[in-house]
């Protein structure tokens, strides 16, 4: 009877202090030694505080049952920590406890999430020796290991090898595929899932949308959207911001905001991905105005929704706005800032033509910059016609990337300006020498559907 009370006490509890409290009445009760309530309160506590029932779970008098191991794996391959669960899960085998099939895919998960395919493999061998691999479960899990760590073979291979598959499993290669940076692979399996009479879930559609981002096919996007429309299924959070994603990234953003406006909830990345996608298409006074009406919701800006504003500001050539933006996402919001960050306000500076604050910026960075950096200032040199030196920091450009031709026009180009003849003769030289050339600026455009890209998905997705 107390230990029903205090199970129950235990559920009910919301902070890692009242866990606490009632830790001093497991003691005193003597429950700590009674290994069906230590799994519950084990349990329990991994659900409010993971470091507590760490501390709880290493002082047991009594062997944890394999319930408690479970949790305390669990628990931690879904915190900040995820590979301390595979310390956990090495502890168990250690003792002799045998792992059953809800252990191992919360170990796979953590592999994935650490991406630790040198873990994750052993794993594989050992669930191919228990007899283990016909669990569904445990194969949509070892799929999806293979996936988060790059590994798309293997995880192809894990799918092939699958007698039965469900939307689970085809969702997973589909999801695998695109993060791996395969859009047509992921294609291709929908089209398998299709012929196999498995009808997608919003999962699926959220990774084909992603497919048709990375290709930037909007003729498939918008045949996913009306399959969504067609077929009543519910727009949540994560479908609406793969939809206005695609819709955004393709060059349709008033479909896009028309997507956002009929979201009945929105998160972060929604606001962001709007924010960042109004700018690239002429909006980027909107931009502004919605970031504003972001942070009067109550959301709080992350790094990258302070990347995608300073971005629209550097759009606009507001100058002030984007000076303002900065030093708010440092002092009001304690974002350090990234070099994305600095990125944006060198290109900010520099479009405007403050070379020289701009500069105070790239020599002040607590970091070293990047390529892009040093590109966008010198850049904003050439086109300003201001004369500047090219010192070991600028020069940094060429070391970084010794195979990209127009570096060593750009740096040649501000040199004459400074009238540092020799320099820019030298650097002509050394392009020649090296076999290098600029290579012209082009775009990619799709005409009437007939491009390669297009063709290969051009039939209507689902």
């Amino acid at each position: 009877m107390v230990s029903r009370q205090i199970q129950l006490l235990i559920q009910r509890s919301s902070s890692a202090a009242h866990l606490l409290q009632l830790h001093s009445l497991v003691l005193k009760t003597g429950l700590d030694h009674n290994p069906n309530f230590v799994s519950h309160y084990i349990y329990a506590a991994c659900s409010i505080s993971v470091e507590f029932s760490k501390l709880v779970f290493d002082h047991i008098p009594i062997k944890p049952p394999l319930f408690a191991w479970n949790s305390i794996i669990r628990a931690f391959t879904n915190s900040s920590n995820p590979l301390e669960s595979l310390n956990f899960f090495f502890q168990l085998h250690r003792i002799g406890l045998k792992p059953d099939n809800f252990t191992y895919p919360f170990v796979l998960k953590a592999c994935g999430r650490c991406s630790i395919v040198g873990v994750g493999g052993p794993v594989h061998s050992l669930i191919l020796k228990v007899g283990f691999d016909s669990d569904r479960y445990i194969r949509n899990t070892l799929l999806r290991m293979y996936a988060a760590c790059g590994a798309i073979r293997l995880a192809r291979r894990v799918f092939d090898e699958m007698t039965v598959r469900d939307v689970v499993s085809w969702s997973s290669m589909i999801a695998g595929y695109v993060a791996c940076n395969c859009p047509l692979d992921a294609f291709k399996v929908f089209q398998d899932m299709k012929l196999a009479n498995e009808n997608p879930n919003s999962v699926t559609l959220v990774s084909l949308l992603s497919a048709c981002t990375r290709l930037l096919n909007f003729r498939a996007g918008e045949s996913i959207h009306c399959y969504i429309v067609v077929n009543c299924i519910g727009i949540d959070v994560a479908l609406g911001t793969a939809l206005l994603e695609m819709y955004s990234k393709c060059g349709h953003v008033e479909k896009a905001f028309q997507v956002f406006n009929s979201m009945s909830e929105k998160n972060l990345q929604s606001w962001t991905i709007m924010i960042s996608g109004l700018p690239d298409h002429g909006h980027g006074k909107d931009a502004i105005s919605l970031f504003t009406r972001m942070e009067q919701t109550g959301l709080v800006p992350d790094s990258m929704s302070f990347s995608a504003i300073l971005s629209a500001c550097s759009h606009l050539g507001l100058v002030h706005k984007g000076r303002q933006f900065f030093n708010q996402m440092v002092r009001t919001y304690g974002i350090q800032p990234t070099l994305e960050h600095y990125g944006c306000l060198v290109d900010l500076l520099g479009r405007a033509g403050l070379i020289e604050e701009a500069y105070e910026i790239i020599k002040n960075m607590p970091m070293e910059p990047n390529s892009v950096i040093l590109r966008s200032f010198l850049c904003a040199c050439r086109n300003h016609g201001v004369a500047i030196t090219l010192d070991d920091k600028l020069r940094k450009l060429l070391i970084s990337e010794p195979n990209l031709g127009a570096n060593y026009v750009l740096a040649a180009s501000v040199s004459s300006l400074s009238g540092c003849w020799n320099d820019a003769a030298d650097l002509r030289v050394a392009m020649k020498q090296n076999g290098l050339v600029k290579v012209p600026g082009c775009s990619w455009v799709e005409v009437g559907g007939g491009g390669s890209t297009a063709a290969t998905i051009n039939e209507p997705l689902v």
